[in-house]
């Protein structure tokens, strides 16, 4: 019972606008979130067809007191899922009427010529395509291992290396127990996109990080020198902040924020097993900070991720984006200008990474251009990565130095980026950062595009 009840609570809360699926899981109250997680997201995934077979049933007429949300749930799980192994009162409201349900589903399938229930889905197959293209991505900790190391350790486990990709093509193309290293990103190794790494040991002990490509971009972009004081402002659930951890190779000091105590606590378990040290975690809404306060009087870079719409997730359901309203979006999008200028207000501040899985120009270049616009030629924008293939949407002149991710272009999630750096007096154009950052550069340093990586020294050992 709790589990649906929880499903159903997450549906009311996307519909009503209240956060994207993420959040609105991890800031339930059930225990097993990866459970809810995957109920919540196919239930949103056949979310019209369960419309029609409750239409079709009558079953809300049928039960006044059942909440359309619920219903959902249940009918999800009765029909598609695994057959309501849990549920009490609602598992025997569903079971009485599960022949009527059960007739109305097979009525749809003639009607659609189709024999599987998956064939139902119309649009929905749009997101399965674009979730089952995109690869597993698996970012070496370096503050545990090293590249080398990582890539022994999966060759004993009978995974072929095929070594550096030279195109996305090659990501594409991955099968089986095969993976490459990425073409971008130095520390990036891709498997095959069912490649199910949660049980691994190098996984559960913190040696590699299962994130996807694209969220890595904002702390590599970020690129802030070892001893650097930076602020992670929307920080959890963590996987970002590790990310700076690694580049600053736990020299410096990270302060990062997070209004949710949920969230803060999964990140503080995931910081721990990375073996993320100097790191101040607060349970703090960013826009309370105070930027004069002498704690942050050497904060040169900020990560600034603000919460979004989550549009860029290929998980995400059509269901969640036709709940987000025009008035949900416009009030997003004036949270994120708030968070930004008030980002762009600490006084040390050199480097700033913008960043959202939104694919709305309203939360991206539509922020970018109004922030800018109020500090005039105080900041300008960075032309990250000239050879990445996704620009910003031409919305004002610069755009382009933003960049943005697809499944279709870049075989990520889909992303945005955009990279701001204080300019010397009355310099206001947007400067070059050509395509790969140097590990850990200082200002102006980079490495010729395409580059091979260093080789690395041997770390600490890997777990056996």
């Amino acid at each position: 019972m709790a589990l649906y009840s929880a499903a159903a609570a997450v549906l009311v809360g996307l519909e009503r606008g209240e956060g994207g699926l993420k959040s609105l899981v991890y800031n339930s109250s059930f225990p097993h979130v990866r459970q809810l997680y995957a109920l919540v997201s196919e239930t949103l995934r056949y979310a019209s067809v369960l419309e029609k077979l409750l239409d079709g049933a009558a079953l809300l007429q049928a039960e006044k007191k059942l909440a359309p949300q619920m219903a959902k749930v249940l009918v999800y799980d009765l029909l598609f899922g695994k057959g309501l192994k849990c549920g009490g009162r609602w598992k025997a409201l569903a079971r009485r009427h599960r022949p009527r349900l059960e007739a109305e589903l097979a009525r749809m399938k003639v009607r659609h010529k189709v024999s599987r229930n998956e064939d139902l889905l119309a649009p929905e197959k749009a997101v399965s395509a674009a979730a089952s293209q995109v690869p597993r991505y698996v970012r070496v900790n370096t503050l545990k291992t090293c590249v080398d190391d990582v890539i022994d350790f999966f060759k004993r486990q009978g995974y072929a290396y095929l070594g550096k990709a030279a195109s996305v093509e090659e990501l594409k193309a991955l099968s089986g127990k095969k993976f490459l290293l990425d073409l971008h990103l130095p520390e990036l190794l891709v498997f095959p996109s069912q490649t199910d790494l949660h049980d691994n040991l190098l996984y559960t002990s913190g040696h590699i990080i299962l994130q996807d490509k694209a969220s890595c971009l904002p702390a590599f972009l970020l690129a802030p020198v070892a001893g650097s004081h930076v602020i992670d402002a929307c920080a959890a659930p963590g996987n970002k902040t590790s990310h700076l951890a690694a580049i600053l190779k736990n020299k410096g000091q990270i302060f990062a924020f997070d209004v949710d105590p949920k969230r803060m606590a999964t990140m503080s378990t995931l910081l721990t097993r990375a073996g993320v040290t100097g790191c101040q975690l607060a349970q703090q809404d960013f826009l309370t900070v105070d930027p004069r306060d002498p704690k942050y009087s050497r904060v040169t870079h900020i990560l600034l991720d603000p919460s979004c719409s989550g549009s860029g997730m290929v998980t995400r359901g059509p269901g969640e984006e036709a709940a987000l309203s025009a008035e949900r979006l416009q009030a997003l999008a004036g949270f994120q200008r708030r968070v930004l200028n008030h980002a762009l207000s600490f006084p040390a501040l050199w480097r700033l990474v913008y960043s959202t899985c939104s694919l709305h120009q309203e939360e991206n270049e539509d922020v970018v251009q109004a922030v800018l616009q109020e500090w005039g030629s105080a900041f300008r924008l960075v032309t990250a990565f000239p050879s990445w293939p996704c620009r910003g949407l031409a919305a004002f002149s610069g755009a382009e130095s933003c960049l943005r991710a697809s499944p279709a272009e870049t075989l990520t999630h889909g992303f945005f980026v955009a990279v701001l750096e204080r300019c010397k007096e009355g310099a206001a154009a947007p400067s070059s950062l050509p395509a790969a950052v140097k590990e850990n550069p200082q200002p102006g340093e980079v490495t010729e595009p395409g580059a091979a990586p260093k080789k690395r020294k041997k770390k600490k050992q890997l777990v056996k």
